[in-house]
């Protein structure tokens, strides 16, 4: 067995699920099921004799950034 990560946002009316180990991403209408065919993706991608295998467990954070917005209105 091998621990990935999966990174899920929302998306429209989907949910897109990526594991950013193996750039492999997948989507589905919910989190299970954008999961389930994101582990699905995965294990046919390492089916392949040449797929890159990532060693050790992922480590996963969160960063809050200044998304650049400024307050208030603007010009006059």
């Amino acid at each position: 067995m091998m621990q990935l990560s999966a990174v899920i946002r929302r998306e429209g009316g989907q949910y897109v699920a990526w594991c950013p180990e193996v750039d492999v991403a997948s989507q589905g209408p919910s989190v299970e099921v954008a999961v389930a065919n994101l582990r699905e993706a995965v294990e046919l991608y390492l089916e392949d004799e040449d797929a890159i295998r990532p060693e050790g467990s992922p480590l996963i954070t969160t960063l809050e950034v200044r998304d650049g917005q400024v307050a208030g209105s603007v010009g006059a």
